[in-house]
C-alpha cells in the first residue's frame, strides 16, 4: 500500500549478543570477588582494633567488632611517640615525594628527547638499576660516608627515583605532539620554559599518578628508616608498627604465660594499622580520577 512505511529488521549490536552478556555477568562476579578478598582483610583489622580482648581470643571476630572497646585506641593515640613518629613518616613523604616527582619529571623530559645524545646510555643506566644494585653493606657504607645517617636524607635520597615511574613518564611524554614545542620555540621559550610552561600543565594526569605512586611507597616503606636510623624520635610510623609486631613475636615465643602480653599487643597491631593506612584512604579518591588516565596515556601512544 502506498504511503505506509514499514518498520526495518533491528540489528542487534554487539551490547545485545548472548555472548556479550555472558561476559557481563563473568566480569562482574570476578569483581566483586576482587573486592572481598581485598576488603576482608581490612575490615577484619578494623574489627578486631574496636573488639575486646576476649573475643579475639575465642576467634570470634570476623568484620564485625564483637564487644565494642576503645581501650586500644586511647592507649596508642596517648603514647608521644606515636605521635611523633606519625609526624615523621608525613615529613617524609611530603618530601620524598617532592624531590622524587622533581627528578622523575626532569630525567623523564630528557629521555623523551629522540635527538638527544648520549640517550641510549642514559637509559641504559636506568634499567640496568632497575634489575642491579650495590648490595646492603655498600649502600649502608655510602649512606653512612655521605654523612645522611640518622637523618630524613637517608630516608627520602637513596630511593628517589623508581625506574618503572620513570619509564612511564618517559611514554607519556613522548606522546605528547612535537608540533607544541616547536611552536613554542618558535616563540622564543627555552628548554626550561617549554617544560614548565607548555608540557607540565598538559601532565597533571600522569603527575598525578606519579604523586600517588611515590606518596604510598614511601608512605609503607620502613625497612630503609629501620637500617639508616637509630634515634626513635626520627623513626616513621610504620617502624612503630613494626616493633609492636616485633614485640608481639617476642612474646608469643615466651610462653603461655604472656598470651594477655600477645594480645595487647595484637590490638594495638591494629588499631596502629587502622590509623596509618587512614590518610592513604583520605586522599586516594581525590586522585584515583587521574590515575587510570594517567597510566594510559604513559602507556598508549597515538
Amino acid at each position: 500500500m502506498l504511503g505506509t512505511k514499514t518498520d526495518a529488521p533491528k540489528t542487534r549490536g554487539p551490547d545485545d549478543s548472548r555472548g556479550y552478556r555472558v561476559f557481563r555477568v563473568v566480569n562482574t562476579v570476578v569483581l566483586i570477588g576482587v573486592v572481598v578478598v581485598t576488603l576482608y582483610p581490612f575490615l577484619n583489622i578494623v574489627a578486631r582494633s574496636l573488639s575486646e580482648e576476649a573475643y579475639i581470643i575465642a576467634g570470634k571476630v570476623t568484620i564485625v567488632p564483637r564487644g565494642f572497646d576503645l581501650t586500644a585506641y586511647k592507649l596508642l593515640m596517648s603514647d608521644a611517640l606515636f605521635w611523633t613518629n606519625y609526624r615523621n613518616t608525613v615529613v617524609y613523604t611530603v618530601v620524598a615525594t617532592l624531590i622524587s616527582i622533581v627528578l622523575t619529571t626532569c630525567y623523564a623530559y630528557v629521555l623523551s628527547k629522540p635527538q638527544l645524545k648520549g640517550r641510549t646510555f642514559l637509559i641504559g643506566v636506568a634499567l640496568f638499576t632497575m634489575f642491579f644494585s650495590g648490595g646492603l653493606i655498600p649502600n649502608y657504607v655510602l649512606v653512612t660516608s655521605l654523612g645522611m645517617k640518622n637523618t630524613i636524607w637517608a630516608v627520602v635520597v637513596p630511593n628517589a627515583i623508581s625506574v618503572f615511574n620513570l619509564l612511564v613518564m618517559k611514554a607519556f611524554f613522548e606522546s605528547l605532539p612535537s608540533e607544541l614545542e616547536e611552536a613554542a620555540a618558535v616563540d622564543g621559550l627555552n628548554t626550561y620554559g617549554t617544560l614548565l610552561r607548555i608540557v607540565l600543565p598538559l601532565s597533571k594526569a600522569i603527575i598525578a599518578t606519579m604523586v600517588l605512586f611515590y606518596a604510598v611507597s614511601f608512605w609503607n616503606s620502613w625497612f630503609t628508616a629501620f637500617l639508616y636510623i637509630d634515634r626513635q624520635d626520627l623513626l616513621p610510623v610504620t617502624v612503630y608498627l613494626r616493633n609492636l609486631i616485633a614485640g608481639a613475636t617476642d612474646a608469643q615465643q615466651s610462653g603461655a604465660a604472656a598470651a594477655d602480653v600477645v594480645q595487647a599487643a595484637a590490638t594495638l597491631q591494629a588499631v596502629t594499622i587502622v590509623l596509618t593506612t587512614l590518610p592513604i584512604l583520605a586522599v586516594y579518591p581525590f586522585v584515583q580520577r587521574y590515575f587510570v588516565r594517567g597510566v594510559m596515556l604513559g602507556a598508549v601512544k597515538g
